[in-house]
């Protein structure tokens, strides 16, 4: 049955922020977050509950095919659960490395210095498992989402600057395939894993890879009117 209810709309009369004032804020952010890295080596120090619950607020804030915000994010701290994971994650990378014939894909890994060994994962104190909800029970049927790649991919990134201004690292993790983690975390068929970050605070000698990232001229093109109509 269509939904044919009228939408309803609030005012929204954010502050005007001054635009000296608002660069000056843009500068400072873009500052932050240029200081993030993803980790591969973390502390167990622990890591409150509540800097998970104010991640995922924020992550809760991205915009969102038709508004469904078709994501699911799983906290687990538990040790067994963690090293389950663990050794799910490290059969499938074992894989990866060791048997698929993708020589591209591993040459542009190799600068990383990654392999199938995932200690990490045991010892952070967090792992958060994102899914991406397909469909969604609601009024007692299967409501079908939109854009949920573009959706959750936006929830996520909004999640890490969270963790990182919070002074905690993370990494984005994709183990492929990653059906185990909708096993081992028993969630439903609607859902799929999306990513699995590893939270918490850098391991007192943590090394990263030396790399630097893709300059402004490269990531910005200001297109002109004529260039646009060609």
């Amino acid at each position: 049955m269509t939904d044919h209810r009228e939408p309803s709309f609030v005012p929204y009369r954010p502050p005007r922020v001054p635009i000296e004032a608002g660069l000056h804020r843009g500068r400072a952010f873009a500052d932050h977050l240029d200081q993030r890295r993803s980790v591969r080596q973390f502390s167990p120090e622990p890591v409150p509950r509540e800097a998970i619950e104010l991640a995922v607020r924020a992550a809760n804030t991205a915009p969102s095919g038709a508004h469904h915000q078709p994501w699911t994010f799983v906290a687990v701290s538990d040790p067994g659960v963690k090293h389950r994971i663990r050794l799910a994650a490290e059969a499938e990378e074992r894989r990866f490395y060791r048997e698929r014939d993708v020589p591209e894909w591993h040459e542009a890994l190799a600068k990383l210095g990654t392999d199938e060994h995932k200690e990490y994962l045991d010892v952070v104190p967090w792992l958060v498992v994102v899914f991406a909800q397909k469909q969604t029970p609601a009024a007692g049927r299967l409501r079908k989402n939109y854009y949920v790649n573009e959706s959750v991919g936006l929830a996520c990134g909004l999640f890490i600057a969270a963790l990182h201004t919070m002074g905690l690292a993370t990494l984005p993790h994709t183990p492929s395939p990653m059906g185990f983690l909708a096993s081992i975390l028993g969630r439903p068929p609607t859902e799929r894993p999306y990513i699995l970050f590893p939270v918490g605070y850098p391991a007192p000698d943590c090394r990263v890879p030396d790399i630097a990232r893709k300059p402004l001229a490269e990531a910005l093109i200001f297109a002109s009117v004529d260039e646009a109509r060609q």
